[in-house]
């Protein structure tokens, strides 16, 4: 009876050591994803060469460490809601299947069988930095010292829903625009509502990082008799598609230094830009203090960063893209982000973007 008693508090230790044995600390890294696959789109967790189903991942672990159930959100946006309740179990999630065999479970794909797309659709606010780096600033003719400390950013906004497309999306050239650019730009993703916050706790606000291409017209429309003088922004930066957006979204715990990232974008394969976050002027905690010094800032939203120098309008002479050109915008530790352009005549004819 003993030797019995004896089994049967073991087995249960056993149970008991299995629930809690897989670690919910930091220390397999992660992306995150929107992807597609078998007609439905899912919430995915890359994880080396698969792309995870998160739920389905979920549900898996939950029942082979014995973990209690936890529902998971299925959108992005509501995920990283979610995300200080549920980040623990995405780091049992990804440290139980870090060494596991997964092809053939339900839930797991090859990352280059899915369609990723943007990963959120769609952010309540899409903010953009104007020449946030040192060399971009000189190559665009800005003589004169800034500080951050001292001197206010310059952002402009462009419309999520209709700026927005997925990785892959073809840019389409509008009819007479014949001076489209490029800008491979860090975007940074907020984590919860973001309101009059300090520079010192900033990066407290920060979900993660992804990738944006601010697609630019540097030519911008012919105006006549303007009522203002200067450039006209909202012609030059929210034309529809103007905001390819993606692949991944790392979380800032596997990202931790957004002030050392290296950048590069090439045309056709050719490199353009390259260079590191370390020559943006205004930081992500100043970008982040002054953004919420005048506006809320929601889960999902999205700051992209500014660019580099290496544009085309700067080059001597300038280079602008044309239909066939493929702009692919690359930062380390995150993926690559590409872009065919093509003529407006090739758009498909229902209309609007995704």
């Amino acid at each position: 009876m003993r030797s019995k008693s004896l089994a049967l508090s073991l087995a249960f230790s056993s149970l008991l050591w299995g629930a809690t044995a897989v670690s919910d600390k930091p220390d397999t890294p992660f992306k995150l994803a929107t992807f597609e696959a078998q007609g439905k789109t899912r919430v995915g967790m890359a994880l080396g060469d698969h792309m995870l189903d998160l739920n389905g991942a979920n549900a898996y672990v939950e029942k082979q460490a014995g973990l209690p159930a936890m529902k998971l959100s299925t959108e992005m946006r509501e995920l990283i809601e979610q995300y200080t309740s549920a980040s623990k179990r995405m780091y049992q999630i990804a440290n139980y299947l870090k060494d596991k065999k997964v092809d053939g479970q339900a839930f797991a794909f090859a990352l280059d069988k899915v369609a990723i797309k943007a990963p959120i659709k769609y952010p309540y606010n899409l903010l953009n930095m104007a020449a946030n780096y040192w060399t971009h600033a000189r190559e665009m003719g800005v003589k004169k010292d800034v500080d951050q400390d001292r001197d206010d950013p310059f952002i402009f906004a462009k419309s999520p829903r209709s700026c927005i497309v997925d990785p892959g999306t073809p840019f389409y050239i509008p009819e007479g625009r014949n001076r489209i650019d490029w800008e491979g730009e860090l975007a940074i993703i907020m984590s919860k509502p973001t309101f009059h916050v300090s520079k010192q706790k900033a990066l407290d606000y920060v979900f993660g990082y992804t990738i944006m291409y601010d697609v630019s017209d540097r030519g911008g429309r012919n105006r006549k008799d303007p009522m203002f003088t200067g450039a006209d922004w909202f012609s030059g930066k929210s034309l529809d598609g103007a905001a390819p957006f993606g692949p991944f979204i790392v979380p800032k715990e596997f990202m931790s230094n957004p002030h050392d990232i290296h950048i590069m974008t090439r045309v056709n394969g050719v490199v353009k830009q390259d260079g590191n976050t370390s020559d943006m002027i205004y930081d992500v905690e100043h970008q982040i203090a002054y953004i919420s010094s005048i506006m809320t800032l929601y889960p999902g939203d999205v700051i992209s960063s500014g660019t580099m120098g290496g544009v085309g309008v700067a080059r001597k002479p300038p280079e602008f893209l044309k239909a066939g050109d493929v702009v692919e915008i690359s930062i380390d530790g995150i993926g690559t982000l590409k872009t065919p352009i093509e003529a407006m005549s090739k758009r498909p004819a229902s209309g609007g973007v995704q």
